[in-house]
């Protein structure tokens, strides 16, 4: 008999012990999209939407399924499985398997769990529980990143109780899906919070920054910003024994030190970090961090800048610095750790670099798509609203899924025209782009953010064991 809670006797086929081993496995049939109408003034929950991405389907690049949730203005964002191939380290729970989507409302603090089996086409709503609760188990809110860990799933929070601090980053139980609690035992200095990952075999914990609630809910507060309350840290943590151990500022210009990338050879003890924007010159960035002597360092390795234009094509908010910003907002790894894709936002551009060597990127190719002031088309000759934002990497670094909002309240401050969502395709052909032409799915008003790929993607596993 199969014990309470176990749905598995043998690992999840998906469970991956080394990166080579997931680049192998056969590739994703279907993409999971967070899709909102928070924001958009339609009175409707937001959804996971179902694409197919199997060429071979005669639905390939269509929405096939939607799973509406329960309530309106959850604002859907960032989501993640509640299991992955981290269940093979030596503390993992292989009778476990990929089978639940953990989707927060980052508004709402809302947990929604979707069941994928029996049919990854038509996922079900299974359970939810309220902000309420977890705000009263864990003493945080706004709920942001999902990552599987091997001894539970863990959540990182940007807010506290009300409007402010601290975040931080909560536990869930793998079967039950039930808060346990806050993560942090001692949590020295660290005050701000948006993204975490980890290097399990260094027992460490990375978080990243970018405000609390007050001052991004209802739009970038440009004063919040000038006066240094938006984040420029990373933070390093004692995963066992959940302790905060040191702290790197990058500089006091640079601010909203965003998505988190480590490496994915355990062997390896580094990672990228993008900082969304210098408040001196409005350029972007990318940060390694690593370790060396048994300290965290952190450098910055990639600087996109800001284009200069006449002011009158530029959205009221940025006609006072007659820039354009790249406004790069979120980063992706290869899962050979050789190539870093970057969504510039601002400027609609997706670059690729080469990081074979990761203390010198060099670029390798670059994709336009939308953008603030080009607005570059798709192949089809569709127009494109927004730019690239979200970037999800298939396991065997071949394919590219490119959302297109930011957040609610952010979108219309550098896109005023408005945002119609839309999730485009790549090929990387050895880090070479190219836009699929006959990949296009349009949301209608709805927006489009976070992807995630059936039996995991680039963003989603951590691994225990290096690739031989």
């Amino acid at each position: 008999m199969v014990p309470p809670g176990v749905t598995a006797l043998a690992p999840d086929p998906t469970f991956y012990p080394t990166p080579a081993e997931a680049m192998r496995a056969p590739p994703e049939r279907f993409a999971y999209v967070a899709a909102l109408h928070t924001g958009t003034g339609i009175n409707k929950p937001d959804f996971i939407a179902v694409v197919d991405v199997d060429p071979k389907s005669e639905n390939f690049g269509r929405i096939v399924h939607r799973v509406e949730l329960d309530q309106v203005g959850d604002e859907l964002h960032h989501f993640g499985w509640n299991a992955c191939s981290s269940m093979l380290c030596p503390y993992g729970d292989p009778t476990t398997e990929r089978r639940h989507l953990i989707v927060p409302g980052l508004r709402s603090s809302n947990v929604y769990v979707l069941d994928t089996k029996p049919d990854p086409r038509r996922p079900r709503l299974v359970k939810k529980i309220p902000g309420e609760k977890i705000t009263r188990v864990t003493g945080y809110s706004r709920l942001h990143t999902v990552h599987c860990g091997p001894d539970a799933i863990y959540v990182s929070a940007l807010g506290g109780r009300g409007d402010g601090g601290p975040g931080g980053v909560l536990l869930l139980d793998h079967r039950t899906f039930e808060p346990l609690g806050r993560f942090e035992i001692e949590r020295g200095p660290q005050y701000l919070a948006y993204d975490f990952w980890w290097h399990l075999a260094e027992d460490t914990m990375v978080t990243s920054e970018w405000t609390v609630p007050k001052y991004y809910e209802n739009g970038l507060d440009l004063e919040a910003l000038t006066k240094g309350l938006y984040g420029n840290k990373l933070h390093f943590w004692d995963l066992r024994r959940r302790k905060h151990v040191q702290a790197i500022e990058l500089g006091k210009d640079e601010r909203m030190v965003l998505e988190l990338r480590p490496l994915h050879d355990p062997t390896k003890p580094m990672g990228f970090v993008n900082v969304v924007v210098n408040v001196s010159n409005l350029s972007s960035s990318v940060w390694l961090w690593y370790k060396e002597d048994g300290r965290w360092g952190a450098q910055k390795v990639i600087e996109v800048e800001a284009v200069p234009v006449e002011r009158d094509l530029l959205p009221d908010a940025l006609r006072p610095f007659g820039v354009v910003p790249p406004l790069v907002t979120d980063i992706n790894l290869s899962l050979d750790d050789r190539y870093l894709y970057v969504s510039c936002w601002g400027t609609g551009e997706l670059r690729c670099y080469d990081v074979s060597n990761p203390f010198e990127p060099k670029l390798r190719s670059v994709a336009k798509l939308g953008g603030i002031l080009h607005r570059s088309p798709h192949p089809s000759g569709r127009p494109l609203t927004g730019g690239p934002q979200m970037v999800e990497v298939s396991r065997d670094g071949k394919r590219v899924y490119v959302t297109n909002s930011l957040y609610s309240s952010w979108d219309p401050i550098f896109y005023p025209e408005g945002l119609r969502g839309w999730l485009v395709l790549l090929r990387s052909d050895n880090g070479d782009l190219s836009v699929v032409r006959d990949f296009l799915v349009d949301f209608g008003e709805a927006k489009a953010h976070q992807v995630r790929l059936e039996g995991g993607d680039s963003s989603s596993d951590s691994f225990c064991y290096p690739s031989p």
